[in-house]
């Protein structure tokens, strides 16, 4: 039985129809749209009204060339609703360019043969009629050769597509081919020797920075693949009408593929995936180094490898010493033939890595190799949003498109992306490391390159005198002052004597001598880190470039959350693994060229060297957005939550030189019925106590037992699970251990099993899986409790990205309001630049909007962990009264604050309660 939906939308619009099938036996009729809309759109199912408005809404915003900024509540059908949208109107967009080339094609055709008629019949006297006419007739060749070339390109690469897709043979063959070579390889690695490396300076030659030619040197050519650049140029292919979709963490990304697979366009859309080495690498014995930077460097020196043993072959002698590893997945014919098979079906990572392992071919490469013919490239936004990144991935914005999901704490992510921090312990050890280094090989050095490694470590000295110790000596026997100072760019500069320094110039020296990673390889040759391979630096710029990506993925990642604890801890015990902390000193001193305006240096003293430190805080991300922009042909700004929208508008958009006729905003309602939930604000509790969880009044005796109070009777009410977000860990356990002293903690144990947000994000999942059995054991009348109560951090690791639909949260309720902490000097700083640098507007200031604005994000993050789809029902308990302003109201999102009830008393909220879920439970009945 074949299934037909019309997805009906804007009127008026004229095309032809036509009718195509799925893979999934739906079919669909889509019409040709005309100006900047279409009346029918794909789709798996029958839509919800709000997935038409948002589908026709973003067809728009594309086909103008805009920037919107979507807002859709999570179980909406978000995903599927940019999917169908977006892959539209990219159909679309081809099929009108494919007609206005040939129209195009036809008239210069047309022209050429008008113009030669003519000119055989006029006369040939006037010369500069015959110069124009020369001249008129050569711009129209070039036209018409020029789209003759592109409408071959096109045709070629359509017949290839579809040549992967239906030729089985050609698959099989590919198959047997890989399994071949598999055979090989194994019998290669057991008869392989073990060799030993013998010493001397001869097998240094790889440590050794080559010359230093220019400062003025020009760029090579750059090229979107590093390690096939010499001998594959067929592999290289222009880039096509694409969209880049963005999210924040691969499994976000691997859902939005399978939404992909399950649309309209799975048979037909170019979908690939990328990702970092360490989630693509398939060699096990790189795959076994385990840290992000031991892969990236032997990856690294394997194609240095592969490139010496092709120069060698050509008849070079090579020089004496033991045969070097390449690595047996990157072959040429391999990457070509995956990256067909990639481009013919949709994979997600878990599944390019299958194929990969079939074929005998990285999906690293071959998913970067893809990159060009591709129509939809799946990836982490990071890898976008940073210009060094995003150009060693080979990513080339102009004329593209671009969706950012999940982007509510987008500014707060190019901030950290753009930040750098170091620690006195990490300068000392890179000025060791580097003056060793010099000290090594100065006689095999030129002068060039050892006049900016002494300016390297002149810059070095100057920070670690700036933190108020001396290089040379233990950074921990070091005893410094205290405090924390706050500079601009250039008062940092002087401050450290560093402003003679042309940063511009080093950071260019970084690039092309590659001294970051020539180091690694030393310390960890020499330094006897326990580092087993022996990382040597790569010859080729696009190579070093290129390792920087996954480490700047791994870093922003983490950097990302907003859990600082055990955030933090990562992000050391990284540093701690690092060999060299070079890559960090050259991130901080590339940090120092931003503008002046645009940044601040903290410097902070803790009493010793080694745990003072210096950090780079950007103030001013949209310096850093507007490129993108700028590119970009439109830009999706998409999240469940993206409330407040004022200030991400004035600080990303407006100072990055967007006009407000450029920008569009699409807010959409839940599709839940609005019975289905119940947000309540409650200004005092059941004894009476007003509910105020300021700074001054939270640790109060009465404003703890009244909290108290209230979640025991919630809990008396609420079936099956109850999540309560405290403003901090601090908080949180200050609040638990009162409990425990008065009793409140037992009252609280007898009716719901307790669980709290481990502080350690490896006991995450153990936790809620706990916490969701127990719910289901007390679903069926098991233990004699109604369920189960679950105390979370708001901004910690169950705030966001955790799905508390049906039982697991039939009640969030929200304690305190979690403002940020005002004494920090960060945010003081920040504040300071918007009140001087954004407009004032409400009678406020930019930098108290910021405050409250920070806060709302943070609730709306948390409170939005229940109702996950149409059938869902939940209530929202905000406790304090400050809540009940109508400034702050009015930040929620639409769906929830039209439906929000403020309470003076707690009766009749409770009472509301208790009718809700039992009205829930008898219609379930």
């Amino acid at each position: 039985m074949e299934v037909y939906y019309v997805v009906t939308g804007a009127t008026g619009v004229k095309g032809e129809a036509n009718r195509t099938s799925s893979r999934h036996n739906i079919t669909i009729w889509r019409i040709t749209a005309m100006e900047n809309s279409r009346a029918q759109f794909p789709f798996p199912y029958q839509p919800y009204n709000i997935q038409e408005q948002f589908m026709q809404t973003l067809y728009s915003v594309l086909d103008q060339g805009k920037v919107g900024i979507f807002e859709s509540p999570t179980g909406t059908g978000k995903s599927l609703s940019l999917i169908c949208g977006a892959l539209s109107w990219l159909t679309d967009h081809e099929e009108r360019r494919r007609l206005q080339t040939a129209a195009l094609l036809q008239e210069g055709e047309e022209a050429l043969s008008t113009s030669a008629v003519q000119s055989s019949t006029a006369s040939s006297s006037a010369e500069p009629d015959w110069i124009t006419d020369f001249v008129q007739k050569k711009a129209e060749r070039d036209l018409v050769s020029k789209l003759k070339e592109e409408e071959l390109k096109r045709k070629k690469r359509e017949e290839r597509l579809e040549m992967i897709r239906n030729n089985v043979q050609l698959k099989y063959a590919m198959k047997r081919k890989s399994a071949e070579d598999e055979e090989a390889f194994k019998l290669l690695h057991l008869s392989k020797e073990e060799h030993t490396e013998t010493q001397g300076d001869q097998e240094d030659e790889e440590l050794i920075i080559a010359e230093y030619e220019s400062d003025d040197e020009s760029k090579s050519k750059s090229r979107f693949l590093g390690p096939e650049e010499d001998d594959d140029d067929e592999l290289i292919e222009e880039h096509v009408s694409k969209i880049y979709y963005c999210s924040r963490t691969h499994s976000q990304l691997a859902q939005f593929v399978h939404e992909v697979q399950k649309s309209p366009f799975s048979t037909d859309i170019r979908l690939v995936t990328l990702g970092s080495r360490q989630n693509l690498c398939i060699n096990e014995e790189v795959r076994r180094l385990g840290s992000i930077q031991r892969i990236n460097d032997r990856c690294m020196e394997m194609q240095k490898n592969k490139h010496e043993k092709q120069h060698n072959e050509e008849g070079v002698k090579r020089k004496r010493g033991p045969a070097k590893s390449v690595c047996p997945y990157n072959k040429a014919l391999a990457l070509q033939q995956m990256r067909d098979e990639v481009l013919g079906t949709v994979h997600d990572i878990e599944q390019l890595l299958k194929l990969g392992r079939e074929t005998h071919s990285c999906p690293y490469y071959s998913a970067r190799l893809a990159i060009p013919p591709a129509q939809l490239v799946v990836l982490p936004y990071q890898m976008v949003l940073h210009e060094a990144t995003r150009r060693a991935a080979g990513i080339q914005l102009k004329g593209q498109v671009l969706i950012i999901d999940e982007a509510h704490n987008l500014s707060d992510t190019l901030s950290c992306i753009h930040s750098a921090e170091l620690t006195g312990a990490q300068l000392s050890r890179a000025h060791s490391q580097i003056t060793q280094y010099a000290d090594r090989y100065k006689s095999r050095l030129k002068a060039k390159n050892l006049l900016y490694i002494k300016q390297i470590m002149f810059g070095i000295e100057g920070l670690v005198q700036v933190l108020g110790g001396k290089v040379g000596q233990n950074p921990q026997s070091q005893a410094t002052q205290t405090g924390t100072e706050m500079f601009t760019i250039n008062n940092f500069l002087f401050k450290a004597q560093i402003d003679n320094i042309n940063l511009f110039k080093l950071q260019k020296y970084f690039d092309k001598s590659m001294i970051s990673r020539k180091l690694v390889g030393f310390v960890e040759k020499y330094a006897g880190s326990g580092v087993s391979l022996q990382t040597q630096g790569s010859s080729n710029k696009e190579n070093r470039r290129t390792e920087g990506l996954n480490r700047y993925l791994q870093t922003l990642q983490t950097n990302q959350s907003t859990a600082p604890a055990d955030q933090q801890e990562t992000v050391e015990a990284d540093k701690v693994l690092s060999a060299s902390p070079m890559m960090q000193v050259e991130g901080f001193f590339k940090a120092l060229t931003n503008s002046n305006t645009d940044g601040r240096v903290l410097v902070h003293r803790q009493g010793t060297l080694s745990e003072n430190s210096v950090k780079f805080l950007l103030l001013n991300p949209a310096v850093h957005f507007a490129q993108v922009l700028k590119e970009c042909r439109a830009v999706i700004i998409a999240g469940g939550t993206m409330q407040p929208v004022s200030d991400f508008k004035q600080e990303l958009l407006f100072s990055a030189g967007v006009g407000e006729d450029r920008i569009s905003e699409f807010s959409c309602g839940h599709v839940i019925p609005p019975e289905n939930i119940l947000p309540l604000v409650l200004c005092s509790g059941p004894s009476g106590q007003e509910l105020d969880f300021t700074f001054q009044n939270r640790d109060s005796p009465k404003m703890m037992d009244e909290t108290g109070r209230i979640l025991s009777n919630i809990c008396n009410v609420v079936p099956g699970g109850v999540v309560c977000f405290f403003p901090s860990y601090e908080y949180s356990r200050r609040m638990v251990s009162h409990w425990e002293a008065s009793g409140a903690l037992t009252r609280l144990a007898n009716k719901k099993k307790i669980f709290q947000e481990p502080k350690k994000a490896n006991q995450v999942e153990q936790v809620l899986s706990d916490f969701s059995r127990c719910i289901q054991r007390c679903a069926l009348g098991g233990g004699g409790l109604t369920g189960a109560l679950l105390f979370s951090v708001v901004g910690g690791k169950m705030s966001e990205g955790i799905n508390f639909s049906d039982d697991l949260g039939r009640c969030v309720v929200m304690v305190g309001m979690p403002y940020p902490n005002i004494k920090s000097p960060e945010l003081q700083e920040k504040m300071s630049y918007l009140d001087k640098h954004m407009p004032h507007s409400g009678g406020r200031s930019p930098g108290q909007a910021l405050i409250e604005n920070l806060c709302m994000k943070a609730v709306n993050q948390s409170i939005g962990r229940a109702i996950r789809h149409r059938g869902d029902y939940s209530s929202i308990v905000l406790c304090d009264r400050r809540y009940s302003r109508a400034a702050t109201l009015s930040k929620l999102p639409t769906w929830i604050k039209d439906r929000t009830s403020t309470c003076t008393s707690f009766g009749p909220a409770f009472a509301a309660l208790r009718k809700f879920f039992q009205e829930k439970k008898q219609k379930q009945v």
